[in-house]
């Protein structure tokens, strides 16, 4: 991103390039996730694939930087189908003693293009051009299709009937629009030059959002209920306080330190592959934790929830310490490994607790309010860092404080997880 912005130029646009992706992956995850529950998944995956090429053709051939937040939107439309899908297709596919299991080697299908995709990206946008960064992507995403289909096509449709699915799928339509729209509201509010102004469309915007978010996910989400409503809460806020970081480290490390993108992408490669190494602690200590009473499964996914927090918040620390010139550069590389592992430990645990206690038949449904849940957070992550990075553009700040709230933010965030995952631990 630090390359695309020297060549399209309008800085204040560059959180937008991801927020965009993650309000359209939203949109997608939602309507995706209440529609699979009432078919057969093979459809909604294709669909979203389609729509997922489109906006990397798009993005690639971006002739500036508005043109290139719109084929991120539409990417992340299609990007938001198919986990959704997916998370259906495990609840259908396998029996529910293998699912640590499974969302873990879910986890790893990210470690190959996780450990590649940042350092490769770098030298393509470098030595070739960042187009090609998206280009480069619609074979592979067409090879991945031909040879996942098939097997997709395999898993059977919900219970559910086709005339409930077309009445609530035009309801979910609705309020997950109304709630993008309220989450573009908050963002641009903040970004405006107008303060006042700002400050008033950003308001009205955060209460749409949260009366929406409140109908859309189960009830007592908003106050970290035991169990099945604190795991939703605890998702998104658990991706804000993440992705709001690692969103721009290519950013704070070019920008502050004058680093190379090729070191910025190494440090993703580091959170990236801690991430898959906690994944896969979680799932050893969940699945012992299975053959044990219930409460013990409960404390079990609630001293890793809040393991994974305390570790986030130490890492967001040690980045913002790292801006500092008289801190050495490999801080970096430590602090996104700590941010990283304390994702896997979290995030997959998070995952195992909402399908243990969705019911019977809804998996999608419950699937779909956890998705949006985090999707909302990197988007709001993303966006807000966004924000700031545009309002200190604005008042030519120094490329320091523009940061440096970043990264503050999301420490204060991971707080939050570590508080709130005491409520996994609860019953219902």
């Amino acid at each position: 991103m630090p390359i695309v912005e020297r060549d399209l130029g309008e800085l204040w646009l560059y959180g937008w390039v991801f927020a965009a992706f993650y309000i359209g992956t939203l949109i997608g995850a939602v309507i995706g996730g209440n529609v699979v529950d009432h078919v057969q998944p093979l459809g909604p995956m294709l669909l979203g694939i389609g729509l997922f090429v489109a906006g990397l053709f798009v993005g690639g051939l971006a002739l500036n930087m508005e043109m290139l937040v719109a084929g991120r939107l539409l990417q992340g439309f299609g990007a938001g189908v198919v986990p959704a899908v997916s998370y259906v297709v495990v609840a259908r596919g396998f029996p529910a003693d293998l699912h640590p299991r499974v969302f873990a080697a879910m986890s790893s299908a990210w470690v190959i293009p996780s450990l590649i995709s940042p350092l490769l990206a770098s030298f393509i946008a470098r030595h070739v051009s960042w187009r090609w960064v998206f280009l480069g992507l619609i074979p592979v995403t067409l090879v991945v299709t031909a040879v996942g289909a098939p097997r997709v096509a395999a898993v059977g449709r919900g219970s559910n009937g086709i005339e409930e699915s077309g009445a609530q799928t035009r309801s979910v339509i609705a309020r997950i629009l109304i709630l993008a729209m309220a989450a573009v509201g908050v963002i641009t509010g903040l970004g405006m030059d107008r303060v006042a102004l700002g400050i008033a469309v950003a308001a009205v915007g955060a209460v749409v959002l949260i009366v929406v978010f409140r109908r859309l996910t189960p009830e007592g989400t908003l106050a970290f209920r035991p169990r099945l409503p604190a795991a939703v809460m605890l998702r998104g806020v658990l991706t804000y306080a993440f992705f709001a970081s690692d969103a721009y480290v290519s950013l704070a490390v070019t920008s502050v330190r004058g680093m190379t993108t090729t070191f910025a992408g190494f440090a993703l490669v580091c959170s990236s592959g801690s991430w898959t190494v906690g994944s896969w602690v979680q799932a050893r200590l969940m699945q012992n934790a299975g053959s044990g009473p219930v409460e013990r499964r409960h404390r079990t996914s609630s001293l890793l929830v809040r393991s994974g927090g305390t570790l986030l918040a130490v890492g967001a620390l040690g980045m913002s310490a790292s801006l500092s010139s008289g801190v050495p550069v490999w801080v970096w590389l430590i602090s996104s490994t700590t941010m990283g592992l304390g994702m896997g430990l979290a995030y997959t645990t998070i995952s195992v607790v909402t399908l243990a206690e969705a019911e019977v038949g809804r998996e999608g449904e419950a699937t779909a309010s956890l998705q949006m849940s985090e999707i909302l957070g990197v988007a709001m992550g993303t966006g807000i860092a966004g924000a700031f990075v545009a309002i200190g553009d604005r008042m030519d700040a120094s490329a320091v404080m523009m940061v440096l709230p970043i990264f503050l933010v999301s420490a204060v965030a991971a707080l939050v997880v570590v508080c709130g995952s005491t409520q996994l631990g609860r019953p219902d």
